[in-house]
């Protein structure tokens, strides 16, 4: 605020006289005072004064955690609002961060952020609860909460797989970390389903190459599944669609590996019965060669 030392006229210091009788004029006074020291300076303002003398700080008050946990439990469990109880669960956190319920929120804020399919929420507070807590009894389940979040969030085959590929690495860590525990049951479950959709992404790109002729990039493909995901669903289906591949370009000996194989491990499966009349149209059997890539895949499971 501009201005000098005559602001401070007769009428002015009279005026400041009465306001000081009571406490608003005092801090009044304090601020003329101030002002008048500052308006040589220049550039001060009144907003900026007011602000400083006169607005009262926020007066925040801490509530007990145990209030604010069974808020939390309420709105998730009775309620269904699990956006505002992971609110209630980070305040005691926040509020009490070294009392045993800000765990218990900690692990609740995850669990609540999973329901509510805020994902890399829950993964965030799945991972600080480990952090904090690897020794406790619930850091399996908060491990559990992170491949099951990322297990979730595993996209269709026509698309990247790379959040597939996580979600198998979280639910492994989960069987390693506490292979005891009733999770690492039901991660291997997972795992297997997570192996099915990479082996179905294999698939879908094979019977893509397939559909364009290019044969030879269609049987890496259906390679990949017979090697590296034979106890998948796609397992049979690859390997009618080796027979095919193989025929097609004419390496006769691998079609009929191919086809035996199927035979020998899924003798009922309609898929057998396409290979098995494919090579019988080129006037051969299925037969298997032991030396085939194929062959030794299964033998290395026991199949063969």
């Amino acid at each position: 605020m501009a201005g000098s030392a005559e602001f401070m006229t007769v009428e002015t210091r009279m005026l400041a006289k009465r306001l000081f009788q009571d406490r608003i004029g005092r801090r009044l006074w304090l601020a003329a005072g101030i002002a008048v020291m500052a308006a040589p300076l220049g550039g001060c303002g009144t907003a900026d004064l007011y602000d400083k003398f006169f607005k009262k700080d926020e007066v925040f008050v801490d509530e007990p955690a145990d209030k604010l946990y069974n808020e939390g439990l309420y709105l998730l469990n009775e309620k269904n609002d699990k956006r505002e109880a992971v609110k209630k669960f980070e305040e005691v956190d926040r509020q009490h961060p070294y009392s045993d319920l800000a765990r218990k929120s900690l692990l609740m804020s995850a669990y609540a952020s999973y329901e509510a399919g805020s994902y890399d929420d829950a993964i965030s507070s799945a991972n600080r609860y480990i952090s904090l807590h690897p020794g406790s009894p619930d850091a399996a389940y908060a491990q559990y909460l992170i491949a099951a979040s990322n297990y979730d969030q595993i996209p269709d085959v026509s698309r990247d797989q790379g959040r597939t590929e996580k979600a198998i690495a979280a639910l492994q860590e989960v069987i390693r970390k506490y292979p005891t525990s009733e999770y690492a049951t039901t991660a291997k479950k997972k795992i297997e389903g997570a192996r099915d959709q990479l082996a179905g992404k294999e698939m879908n790109v094979g019977r893509y190459y397939m559909e364009k002729r290019d044969y030879t990039a269609a049987i890496n493909r259906f390679k990949v599944v017979v090697t590296q995901y034979q106890t998948t669903r796609h397992v049979e289906e690859a390997l009618a669609r080796l027979t095919e591949a193989y025929m097609a370009i004419g390496i006769v000996g691998e079609a009929q590996t191919a086809a035996a194989v199927l035979g020998h491990n899924f003798p009922d499966s309609r898929w057998y019965k396409d290979a098995y009349n494919l090579v019988k149209s080129g006037g051969v059997e299925p037969q298997e060669n032991q030396s085939s890539y194929i062959s030794k895949a299964f033998k290395k499971l026991g199949l063969g």
